[in-house]
């Protein structure tokens, strides 16, 4: 027959309103973050089935039943599978986690269950730093990690105070920092995402596109997400000439600019420039293979290729924040690389779209005599025409051009892009659309440049015969107050902005620079610790060759080390015996060599009035001796006076 756990086992006893009044602190703090993420119905599902749960256990009132349960997580888990179309990957993993924390706590009745569920917190808690390495993020997930701690603390020691249990808890992390820290520093780097996240993880997460449409980047324009940062060595450039460069656009349907097949090229750094800057860049993962640099790149990061059309490509996609160095010039010669296929490429046009746009560009042409006076011609109009530039710009029908030109005249920068490069195509120039993003927020505190969502921007290139690829800006020509300073000039008064780009939030920017100005050293730090960084620490303390297997016997045996001095600190205490029990054991001893046995239930006591009567001429001594231990083992706190008696008497006693 299998053994009947005691009905008392610590593992059998019923949670206590304590118990789940810590678990479910520590889940909320973890699932909080979840909660903005997951879809809107799923969220209220869990928040229901945690108000569900404290409901119960403040009415005492009886658990639901397990087949409840099932059709409930039937139900959740069918939703799921329509929301994102399978129940694997980064996004439905974690929902489903959630949930089933929710449905946990409905079915938990024992320290067993309990534990199951704090497990499950502390996976949840490692799942947040799957979207943010951030420091919010960590100070929050340790805050969860010392809540559940001390609660398991708390399941071992019922009658024990809360704040008791959570300097224990203080203590046991405090205890596990230096393991962390030899992990951190003896793991073995692994370059690409944490944990080898799907590419789902990445979705979604960057302003910019292969493609662009009348409105592809307005929906950005009030996005506060950081794309990246760049810290440069000395002045950083004005407002004006922070160009960063991305993808390039090549084809139109019609309504749609795309990049089409990338061309690789050799690089070479440009001729000429006003001022040469060097920058290193913080960038935010978008799962692309972009690399921004300000224009023009005099340098590639390291293992970094090249497009004839300047594109900057990692070998892999950005699915990691990552961090390189760069050179670039500023006002340099124009590329003046083009094959007769690339500007064929550059001139072609869908038929039958936009007539009035392609009679006002032919019009250009016919009445000038070179590309470089169609070229004036159509910025002189462009800047007569009295276009706005608008974060809500109307939607546009099938002659998206003719439209926004002629009739809606309001756009944002992929308007005007697009507008200007198909009427330079129309009048027979070549030319294409390049997005990127442009400005950036310098911050007083460190002088770094961040570069928002709500930086994205289109701009056009135009090829001239003899000259080269030459930038401009049709917003630039339109607006100038929206190159020239930032986002909330060059909109209408009156239309929605970004909540810190209002004037009157200079107090809550000025906040938001000290932060930022943390984040990015956080950041920096982190990111700083590459393979090569590893590599360089273990060559300083004596392992040239430290390849992953010579990692790897270090790491255990640090860690084999640490563990046992934790263990022998933990013992300590036990090592060192209680002078009053020792005392009181040596006298047991003594009376145990005259024939008196103490028996196996008996008390101190009565023990020693059983003595007293059998040994009368040392009866005094012996019920001294008696007292004094009864008072110092299960009395108030006493003096130390009395310790050293009970030592003297039992010392000092004669039976023979």
């Amino acid at each position: 027959m299998s053994a009947v756990p005691h009905p008392l086992a610590p593992e059998l006893r019923a949670v206590t309103g304590r118990d789940l009044a810590g678990l479910m602190l520590s889940l909320l703090i973890v699932v909080a973050p979840h909660a903005a993420r997951a879809p809107w119905w799923v969220s209220a599902l869990v928040a229901a089935l945690y108000a569900w749960r404290a409901l119960l256990a403040r009415l005492r009132g009886a658990l639901p039943s397990r087949w409840t349960l099932l059709a409930i997580a039937a139900a959740a888990m069918a939703g799921i599978w329509l929301q994102y179309h399978t129940l694997f990957g980064r996004g439905p993993g974690i929902v489903l986690l959630v949930l089933f924390s929710g449905l946990k706590l409905l079915e938990m009745r024992t320290h067993r269950d309990a534990t199951v569920l704090a497990l499950l917190c502390f996976f949840l808690i490692i799942t947040n730093f799957f979207f943010t390495q951030s420091i919010p993020t960590a100070l929050a997930m340790f805050a969860a990690l010392l809540s559940i701690v001390a609660t398991m603390v708390g399941f071992n020691a019922p009658q024990r105070p809360v704040r008791a249990n959570l300097r224990t808890g203080a203590v046991l992390l405090a205890q596990a920092v230096p393991a962390a820290l030899v992990l951190f520093l003896l793991f073995p780097r692994v370059q690409g995402p944490l944990w080898g996240l799907p590419q789902d993880a990445f979705a979604g997460v960057t302003g910019l596109s292969d493609t662009m449409s009348p409105g592809a980047l307005a929906h950005v324009a009030l996005s506060d997400n950081v794309a990246f940062r760049a810290e440069f060595q000395g002045e950083p450039p004005v407002q004006r000439l922070r160009y960063w460069r991305g993808p390039v656009l090549w084809d139109f349907d019609g309504r749609t600019w795309r990049m089409g097949p990338s061309v690789l090229a050799p690089f070479k750094p440009p001729a000429g420039g006003t001022s040469r800057y060097s920058y290193d860049i913080v960038l935010e993962p978008h799962d692309r293979d972009w690399l921004f640099a300000l224009e023009s790149a005099a340098s590639l990061p390291e293992g970094a290729r090249f497009t004839n059309d300047g594109q900057i490509l990692a070998r892999n996609p950005v699915r990691s924040r990552i961090r390189y160095r760069l050179n670039s010039v500023t006002d340099a010669a124009p590329d003046q690389q083009a094959d007769a296929a690339e500007l064929r490429r550059a001139l072609r046009l869908p038929r039958g779209f936009d007539p009035r746009a392609t009679a006002l560009a032919q019009q250009w042409r016919g009445e000038s005599g070179s590309d470089a006076q169609v070229l004036a011609r159509a910025i002189a109009w462009l800047r007569a025409s009295h276009i706005a530039y608008t974060l809500e710009p109307p939607p546009l029908g099938r002659d998206s051009i003719d439209e926004f030109l002629f009739e809606t005249k309001a756009g944002f920068c992929e308007h005007f892009s697009s507008a200007f490069v198909f009427l330079m195509r129309a009048a027979g120039v070549p030319a294409r659309v390049v997005t990127g993003y442009q400005g950036g927020d310098l911050n007083p505190v460190d002088h770094v440049i961040t570069v928002r969502q709500s930086d994205a921007h289109a701009w056009a290139e135009v090829y001239l015969q003899g000259e080269g690829w030459l930038r401009v800006d049709p917003t630039a020509a339109a607006v100038p107050g929206r190159i020239e300073s930032e986002l909330v000039r060059g909109s209408p008064s009156g239309e929605a902005v970004p909540l810190l780009m209002r004037p009157e939030m200079r107090w809550l920017r000025a906040l938001r620079y000290d932060w930022e100005a943390l984040a990015h050293k956080w950041n920096v730090w982190e990111l700083s610790y590459d393979p090569q960084r590893q590599r360089d620490l273990m060559t300083f303390v004596g392992m040239p060759d430290a390849d992953w297997r010579n990692l790897t016997v270090a790491l255990f045996t640090i860690l084999g080390t640490l563990m046992l001095g934790l263990v022998a600190w933990s013992l300590r205490g036990v090592a060192a015996r209680d002078p009053v029990q020792r005392a009181w054991q040596r006298f047991c001893r003594k009376l145990r060599a005259t024939g008196l046995e103490r028996a196996p239930g008996e008390g101190p006591r009565d023990f020693s009035e059983r003595a007293a009567r059998s040994l009368p001429r040392a009866r005094a001594a012996i019920h001294r001796i008696g007292e004094l231990y009864l008072a110092l083992r299960y009395g108030a706190d006493a003096p130390p006076a009395d310790v050293h008696e009970l030592r003297r008497l039992v010392r000092e006693l004669r039976l023979t």
